[in-house]
């Protein structure tokens, strides 16, 4: 496993908690060694080691719900940072990928060329090597910044996908962001800011420019907001998640009430088209919930479906060439 998950201090805390009954969240990419984690969990402490089967594609994704109907002590999160207060015991235990970064750097100092002037943001996965990235990119003569965080960010140079304010802190201040991670983290990145981005992905082992990615992604959102000006029927998607919930529903239902549309207000924790085709009489979504749903799963979609703040532009609120240049995060 090229992932150091810390287990023998996992032990040790579950232990120190007293926890009878533990349940335990895996992000998607970590399931398949959800046998290992257990076995090694149930050696080591005298807890009894429940692993959640549902999603997880976050620090705002935590099984609040499953935990309390099942009556657990404790609820061990890995693969995040904490993101949201709960009332609940939770153990939030950061994933670092040990992916050794040599040739990834070496091979991106094309695509960084022309730039000298260096913002480095990373995922949590990769917090541990920050520090080394920026003395590689000062030794070859670049000017690095490493943003603070601000928001949903729990560490400087932290990122998280559904916002990037710590990266609009120095935006004006570089030439382009490098990110440590994923396409997740890269596209929301360029997505946010008006200055090229280059992701560094440690998964497929590339460098990639995210610029025409970026350009794609901006046509597909123009045309799903134009698409919900049109319709009639709209669905307000509210996010039963605890920590994906963007905007209040009331307002927004009110603005839109009053321009000629007929609203549908609709709960749901995970959103998919399965469950969206059944409202066969709706025309288009507004979803309040994690903003990469209707940004990231476009294609997946047979009915447009757009976020809070483009909701903004379809209400005459925001122009779109002010959510080019704010962001779309």
């Amino acid at each position: 496993m090229k992932f150091d998950l810390d287990m023998d201090n996992v032990s040790k805390q579950i232990n120190e908690s007293k926890a009878k009954r533990v349940l335990i969240q895996l992000p998607e990419g970590m399931k398949m060694y959800a046998g290992e984690i257990v076995d090694h969990l149930s050696k080591n402490t005298k807890a009894e080691i429940i692993t959640s089967g549902n999603s997880n594609w976050g620090g705002c994704d935590i099984a609040l719900d499953e935990a309390n109907n099942l009556k657990v002590d404790l609820l061990v999160h890995f693969g995040h940072a904490q993101f949201i207060k709960a009332d609940f015991p939770i153990l939030y235990v950061e994933i670092k990928d040990n992916t050794d970064l040599t040739e990834l750097l070496e091979k991106s100092l094309n695509s960084i060329n022309n730039y000298k002037k260096i913002g480095l943001v990373s995922s949590i996965q990769h917090m541990h090597k920050i520090e080394d990235v920026k003395k590689y990119y000062e030794n070859e003569g670049k000017d690095v910044s490493i943003p603070n965080k601000k928001g949903f960010a729990a560490y400087d140079g932290h990122v998280v996908g559904c916002e990037y304010n710590s990266l609009k802190l120095i935006d004006k201040e570089v030439d382009c962001f490098i990110v440590l991670g994923n396409q997740f983290h890269s596209l929301g990145a360029a997505l946010s800011v008006n200055k090229p981005v280059i992701l560094i992905d440690t998964y497929n082992m590339e460098i990639v420019e995210m610029e025409k990615l970026k350009e794609k992604v901006i046509k597909q959102r123009a045309i799903a907001i134009n698409k919900i000006k049109e319709a009639k029927n709209i669905g307000i998607i509210i996010g039963t998640k605890p920590g994906q919930r963007f905007g209040t529903y009331e307002t927004i239902k009110k603005k839109l009430e009053a321009i000629g549309k007929n609203i549908t207000i609709l709960t749901m924790d995970e959103v998919t088209q399965d469950k969206l085709t059944n409202f066969y009489n709706i025309q288009g979504f507004i979803e309040l919930a994690c903003p990469r749903i209707a940004i990231e799963d476009y294609g997946k979609y047979d009915k447009p479906i757009i976020t809070y703040r483009e909701s903004l532009v379809v209400l005459n609120e925001m122009k779109w060439e002010d959510l080019l240049e704010k962001g779309f995060l």
